[in-house]
C-alpha cells in the first residue's frame, strides 16, 4: 500500500506535527510505504495535484484547518479527477463538529478523523479496504455503501505518555527555524472560543520525556521551540520544573503560551530569574473586560490576570506578548482601543488583535445564535458582526490590527508609538483614519515607509512628536537624506564642550550627525563606523542645544 501525505501548509515558516505523529505510530507496518508532497496554499493547485498524481498512491492523506480547508479541497478534486480509485483520508481542526454536511458535498473523501489520530489512524489502516470493520474504530465519520452517515465519536489518546515520539519518524522536519513540541495534550480553561476549551482530562508527558526530546531538538541545530502547552501554567509545580529544565538549554529560546492569572508568587520568583532571552510569553488575555471573558467563559479574574501581565511586561529578560480577540460576545469597537492603551502602557511586547474565528466544535458555534454571533460559513470563520459590533467597525478593528502590528510591533516604531498612543488619546483612531484615506491600511509597506507616514501624519496631527520619530528614524537605521531626518545636522559637525552619552563610546574618526530639538533644550548627537558604513549608530549622547552647562555625568 502507497500512502501519500499532502504537507499542505499556510507558509513555509513551520511544518505540521501531524505526519511525524501519525507516521512515528506506523514506522514498522511494513505493508505501507510513505510518500510525501510538501506545498504552501499560495502555490498553483493544479501542479500540486499533479505531483500528488505522478507518485500514483492507493491513498491520500492530510490534515485540514482553517487557512488550508479551501485550498486542499481545490488540490484533492484534482487528485480525484487523476485517480478515481485513489481512497482520502483527512483529519484536523476542521473536523471537530458534525461531518456528516462535509462528507456529502466532497463524496471523493472516504473519511475523516475528529479528535487525535494517533491511535485510530493505525487502526484504520489496518481495515481500509474493509468497510464493514470500520464501526469500532474512534472517532472515524463516514458514509457507509447505502449513503447513510457513521459517527464514531471523539478520540483522544488517553496514555498520550506512551505514544512513540514524532521526533523518531524520518519525516520530521527539520529545515524549519522553530519547531514544535507537544508536552500536554488538554486543557483546563473552557474557552468557548477554542478546540482545547474543556479538553480533560490534561495528559502530560514525564519531564525526563521532555528533556530527552529537547536533546533531540538541540543536536539538530534548532533554536527556537514553541511549547504547545494550552495554558504552560496551569500547574505551578509543573511550570517551575519545565523552567528548570529549560534553563540547561541556554542556546534555544522557548515559546509559551502562559495565563497571567495563575501566577503565584513562587512562579514569579522563577520567571524574574530566568536568563534573559530564554522565555519569549504569550500571554492570552482577549479582553479586559469581565462581562466579555464571562461570556467567552474564559476562567481566570480579571483583575488577576491585569496584575500578572503587568508584573511580566515589567521583567527585563523575558519578552511578553498579549493577545485580544475583536468580535467576541459584549466586546464593543471603542473597549478594543481603550484596551491597546492600557497593554501600551503595561509595556507588552507586542499587541496581537485578531478577529474572532468561530471555529467547528467550540461552544461559540454552538452557542453563536445565542450570543448574537454572526459568522462566515465558510473558512475561517471569521465574525460577521455581533450585537456590539458593527460588520463595518470589524473591518475597522481589522485594520486596526494591521496598524498595531505595523508600528506598535515593529520595534523600531515601537516607543515613539506607544508615546503616542498614551500621550494622545485619539491617536489611534486618527492614524487609523489616515492610513484609510490614503489608501495604505490594507497594503504592506517597508519599515522605511512606515517611519516616513508616521512622521508626515505627526507634522500634521502632533507636531510635539516630531522629535521623537526623527530620533526613532535615525535610531532605526533609515536613510538621513530623506524627510524624517530633514533637521539632522550631517556636515561640519564638532562635538559639544559636554554630553551625556547614552550608549557606546565616542571615537574621533565617527562621523556624527546632531539635531536640536528646542522644546527640550536638548541637542542630539549620533556617531557611526566610517570603516564599515553600517546604517546603525554605535554611538548616542545629549546636550544642551546651545553648548551651555549640561546636567549630564558624563563627557569627552
Amino acid at each position: 500500500m502507497k500512502i501519500l501525505w499532502l504537507d499542505l501548509n499556510s507558509s513555509y515558516a513551520h511544518s505540521s506535527l501531524a505526519l511525524p505523529a501519525l507516521h512515528a505510530q506506523v514506522m514498522n507496518n511494513t505493508g505501507c510505504k510513505w510518500e510525501v508532497v510538501s506545498a504552501t496554499i499560495n502555490e498553483n493547485p493544479g501542479m500540486i495535484a499533479g505531483a500528488v498524481a505522478g507518485l500514483k498512491p492507493d491513498l491520500v492523506a492530510a490534515t485540514c484547518w482553517l487557512f488550508t480547508h479551501e485550498a486542499l479541497m481545490h488540490i484533492l478534486a484534482r487528485v480525484h479527477a487523476l485517480l478515481p480509485a485513489c481512497a482520502m483520508a483527512l483529519g484536523g481542526p476542521e473536523f471537530l463538529g458534525c461531518n456528516e454536511r462535509f462528507l456529502r458535498q466532497n463524496r471523493f473523501v472516504d473519511v475523516v478523523f475528529r479528535g487525535e489520530g494517533e491511535e485510530s489512524f493505525p487502526q484504520w489502516l489496518d481495515v481500509w479496504q474493509e468497510k464493514e470493520k470500520w464501526t469500532d474504530i474512534k472517532g472515524l465519520c463516514y458514509l457507509d455503501e447505502k449513503g447513510a452517515y457513521h459517527d464514531n465519536g471523539l478520540a483522544r489518546v488517553m496514555h498520550f505518555d506512551r505514544l512513540a515520539l514524532p521526533e523518531e519518524s524520518p519525516f520530521f522536519n527539520w529545515g524549519k527555524p522553530f519547531v514544535q513540541l507537544e508536552t500536554t495534550r488538554g486543557c483546563f480553561n473552557t474557552c468557548a472560543f477554542c478546540v482545547s476549551g474543556g479538553e480533560k482530562p490534561v495528559r502530560t508527558l514525564p519531564i525526563e520525556v521532555v528533556r530527552k526530546r529537547i536533546e533531540t531538538i538541540s543536536s539538530h541545530g534548532i533554536k527556537n521551540i514553541r511549547i504547545l502547552d494550552r495554558t504552560f501554567n496551569y500547574s505551578s509545580r509543573r511550570a517551575k520544573e519545565l523552567l528548570g529544565l529549560f534553563r540547561e538549554f541556554a542556546g534555544i529560546r522557548f515559546h509559551l503560551e502562559i495565563h497571567p492569572a495563575l501566577l503565584t508568587e513562587e512562579l514569579k520568583a522563577e520567571l524574574a530569574s530566568m536568563p534573559k532571552g530564554l522565555l519569549h510569553l504569550e500571554a492570552g488575555i482577549q479582553s479586559l473586560h469581565e462581562d466579555v471573558l464571562a461570556a467567552s467563559r474564559r476562567a481566570g479574574d480579571l483583575n488577576s490576570s491585569l496584575e500578572g501581565l503587568r508584573y511580566l511586561c515589567s521583567l527585563d529578560n523575558l519578552e511578553t506578548h498579549a493577545d485580544l480577540i475583536a468580535g467576541l460576545p459584549l466586546y464593543h469597537l471603542q473597549q478594543i482601543f481603550d484596551d491597546i492603551r492600557t497593554l501600551a502602557s503595561y509595556h507588552a511586547g507586542e499587541i496581537q488583535l485578531e478577529s474572532l474565528k468561530v471555529l467547528p466544535g467550540t461552544e461559540m458555534r454552538r452557542r453563536a445564535a445565542e450570543l448574537g454571533v454572526c459568522y462566515s460559513p465558510l473558512p475561517p470563520y471569521e465574525v460577521l458582526q455581533t450585537r456590539e459590533i458593527t460588520p463595518h467597525e470589524l473591518q475597522a478593528a481589522r485594520q486596526l490590527s494591521r496598524l498595531i502590528d505595523g508600528f506598535y510591533n515593529a520595534k523600531a516604531w515601537q516607543q515613539i508609538t506607544r508615546r503616542l498612543i498614551l500621550g494622545e488619546e485619539d491617536f489611534l483612531k486618527h492614524l487609523l483614519e489616515h492610513l484609510i484615506a490614503r489608501g495604505v491600511a490594507d497594503q504592506p509597506l517597508g519599515l522605511e515607509r512606515r517611519g516616513v507616514i508616521l512622521y508626515e501624519f505627526c507634522r500634521s496631527h502632533y507636531p510635539a512628536y516630531l522629535t521623537g520619530v526623527a530620533l526613532a528614524w535615525i535610531e532605526a537605521g533609515m536613510s538621513l537624506k530623506k524627510a524624517p531626518a530633514e533637521k539632522v545636522r550631517t556636515k561640519h559637525v564638532a562635538p559639544p564642550p559636554q554630553w551625556d552619552i547614552r550608549f557606546g563610546t565616542y571615537k574621533k574618526e565617527m562621523r556624527l550627525c546632531c539635531l536640536s530639538d528646542p522644546a527640550s533644550g536638548c541637542c542630539y548627537w549620533y556617531g557611526f563606523e566610517t570603516e564599515s558604513q553600517h546604517p546603525l549608530p554605535v554611538f548616542k549622547a545629549v546636550s544642551p542645544a546651545d553648548g551651555g552647562e549640561f546636567s549630564g555625568q558624563a563627557s569627552h
